[in-house]
């Protein structure tokens, strides 16, 4: 059996990846999503074991010491982790996984050797920061500071795209959609042909 695709996703706060991911995820067969572990308190509606793994920091940090982690980061705060046993052993049955991390997260996978099989890097980007900006305020769930915060993180974060294997901007969410699927779709007939390389490619969503 060949190893499964793995799909690296990395946006800033406020980007639609969360939206995405779940209109992907729901019309794509044989694709799963990475639960994550993180120190950061449930928000309203989330369920662990379901949204993410909730551990205390002290619980986090025997994981890192345990060497449990195929990645992990320090963000806004919180720390944020990938179970190395659970992508590695649904990647060894054949079954393609999607990864929703932050760039220093995606930095570490980028510089090792862990994952073994195939593996696809898609950086979200939204269309520019003042946008970026006009939907955490649109949210009316962050603080100014929270806000101001992310909006720096933000702009660390797009400084990791030329890492990245796909930029995507999502302009308008139902083609974002379809554009990350048709990435998803694309990258596994490209491994059925056997094609090697992986030129960096930039595509951009309609609805300008």
């Amino acid at each position: 059996m060949s190893s499964g695709h793995l799909f690296v996703v990395s946006a800033p706060s406020g980007t639609g990846k969360t939206t995405m991911l779940a209109n992907v995820m729901a019309t794509v067969n044989n694709l799963a999503f990475s639960i994550s572990h993180t120190t950061r308190e449930p928000r309203s509606g989330e369920m662990d074991g379901v949204d993410y793994h909730f551990v205390t920091r002290e619980r986090f940090r025997s994981m890192i010491e345990d060497g449990l982690f195929l990645e992990y980061a320090d963000v806004h705060g919180n720390y944020y982790g990938t179970s190395s046993d659970s992508v590695l052993a649904q990647l060894r049955q054949g079954v393609d996984v999607v990864l929703d991390i932050d760039t220093q997260g995606a930095a570490i996978l980028q510089d090792s050797q862990a994952v073994g099989g195939p593996v696809s890097f898609i950086f979200i980007a939204p269309p520019s920061l003042e946008e970026l900006e006009s939907r955490l305020r649109g949210r009316g769930t962050e603080s100014e500071e929270k806000i101001k915060l992310r909006l720096k993180n933000a702009e660390i974060e797009m400084q990791a795209v030329e890492r990245y294997d796909y930029l995507l901007v999502n302009r308008q969410i139902e083609e974002a959609v379809e554009v990350l699927r048709s990435i998803i779709i694309a990258e596994r007939a490209k491994e059925r042909r056997d094609v090697s390389g992986k030129p960096v490619k930039f595509i951009c969503c309609a609805g300008i």
